[in-house]
């Protein structure tokens, strides 16, 4: 699976990497995220090296719908739910600093940027009260929308909240100019860089407050900021704050006409869609179906009924792209953006979007470099400081308890099948048990693989994912390819793998 984003012949020029190098602030993660914070940092004279592990954009960022909107869908009614009307407020005022200076930031550089009107619409007479509650919390937060009753859709709907003049982009467009901005500046960005430990200052470099370990060497810096989804140190406890979801996207050409409003609707599964104009066309982008990372078997179950769904509705609809993203929602629905412990002053961290990434990920960036800068963001105080609430907890039960049945279940063998007599078909992947340890078996490409079937975070049972043929932890949302390889999530090291008579032997 590919985005219609990263369908790209060129690849975006980074530095070679140098073992045992010292800057202000290191930043991991390539996406949106890390390259506007460390954008804003050797703006300020401050010397950045950015650790992507795999390509830049390569998760979230390069497989978004890249809506650049203030209308969240049905977010700000949870954030409304579950936080004080000044928490949803500053949520506001965060997602509109992170919109403005990313338009700026594009028409700056001559980004294209399509201006377009946003929809939360309910697909159905059930989710009416839904788009309602969206609708009321957005007046009480001071936002300018209206209640509609039509939409250009064609098919049926029972009432939408729209915004004006919302944008959206190509966000590769965004990150090619963020990146090659931060180079211009001195800053460095090293790929394949995957990081897999990190440790106060070393003896080599005892000025400096973390020594940071990655698979191609140590690089060393005052302060470390994780802008990985998820982060990758269990500082903190994030894994257990943040639930891992993965939804779909596909692009299709489509004869006709096709809506030119951003649509999402409240409804499950969700509907997304947007337009996208390429050299050959505009191209309607249809996403949704998402669900908990690791929990939905087959993935490719989701990806084809998106395409009937959108097929029968847009008749003639010709699919050109596909592809799947994974988003991560906090306890209260509000995104964290700040130190890793209350205590810490060397390690922040930015995570919880809920799927918003294009205005959080540029505000989280604001208001981290402001921090680092003594600067002074009134609105990042309410949003990122906020205290817990009694209102967590059962979100917390909730989550975990789900986390611990998962991992029992798995354990105790009901979702661990047993050993094949033959190798899984192509693209088909089995995890059975090898003596006591879980094996996790596919076959990719005509070649059949064998590796540990633990995942490496903290050993959740894997499950094929025949949609993306990859395999994704149920508990954190830890990924990893067919070989063993990690993509993504909390985990930091790759499956072991399993030679093929330790794999068959009894």
């Amino acid at each position: 699976m590919k985005s219609l984003w990263l369908d790209r012949t060129q690849a975006i020029p980074t530095d070679p990497f140098v073992a045992g190098q010292s800057c202000d602030t290191i930043v991991v993660g390539g996406g949106l995220t890390g390259l506007c914070t460390a954008l804003l940092l050797v703006r300020s004279g401050q010397s950045v090296i950015v650790l992507e592990g795999r390509h830049i954009a390569a998760v979230t960022t390069g497989n978004t719908t890249a809506k650049l909107s203030l209308l969240h869908g049905g977010q700000l009614s949870h954030v409304l739910s579950q936080n004080s009307p000044e928490v949803a407020r500053a949520y506001l005022d965060a997602n509109l600093e992170g919109q403005q200076w990313l338009l700026r930031y594009c028409e700056e550089h001559g980004i294209p940027v399509q201006k377009r009107d946003a929809f939360t619409y309910a697909g159905a007479p059930s989710s009416a009260d839904r788009v309602r509650r969206e609708f009321d919390a957005c007046k009480s937060v001071g936002m300018n929308v209206t209640l509609e009753s039509e939409t250009e859709l064609p098919y049926p709907t029972w009432g939408a909240v729209k915004l004006a003049d919302q944008a959206q982009f190509d966000p590769l467009d965004v990150v090619e100019k963020l990146a090659g901005d931060i180079r211009s500046r001195g800053g460095r960005i090293f790929e394949r860089a995957r990081v897999t430990g990190v440790s106060k200052a070393s003896r080599r470099d005892p000025g400096r407050g973390v020594t940071v370990t990655t698979a191609l060497g140590e690089v060393h810096a005052d302060r470390l900021i994780l802008a990985t989804g998820m982060p990758i140190l269990d500082r903190g406890g994030f894994f257990a704050r943040l639930e891992p979801h993965r939804s779909y996207a596909l692009a299709f050409d489509v004869p006709g006409a096709i809506p030119q409003g951003m649509y999402l609707s409240v409804d499950s599964p969700t509907r997304s869609l947007r337009t996208a104009p390429r050299s050959d066309g505009e191209k309607l982008i249809v996403g949704g179906n998402g669900h908990i990372v690791g929990r939905q078997h087959p993935t490719s179950a989701q990806v084809k009924d998106l395409e009937a769904w959108t097929r029968e509705h847009f008749p003639g609809a010709v699919r050109t792209h596909s592809w799947s993203a994974q988003d991560y929602r906090s306890l209260d629905y509000a995104p964290y953006a700040g130190p890793i412990l209350p205590t810490e002053d060397h390690i922040f961290v930015a995570a919880g979007f809920n799927k918003w990434g294009m205005t959080n990920a540029v505000a989280a960036a604001v208001a981290l470099s402001g921090r680092l800068l003594d600067g002074a963001m009134p609105w990042a105080d309410v949003l990122y400081d906020r205290p817990a609430t009694f209102t967590d907890a059962p979100h917390a039960v909730k989550l975990n308890a789900s986390v611990a049945f998962e991992l029992a279940k798995d354990w105790i063998g009901q979702a661990v099948s047993h050993q094949p007599s033959t190798p899984p078909a192509e693209g088909e992947g089995v995890v059975y048990r090898n003596r006591v340890k879980p094996t996790a078996t596919c076959t990719v490409g005509g070649v059949t693989s064998s590796v540990s079937g633990s995942c490496t975070h903290l050993g959740g049972v894997l499950g094929w994912n025949d949609a993306e043929q990859s395999w994704d932890c149920p508990l954190h949302g830890s990924r990893f390819s067919h070989d063993g390889a990690r993509l993504e999530g909390p985990a930091v090291h790759d499956l072991e793998p399993v030679e093929a008579h330790e794999a068959s032997s009894p």
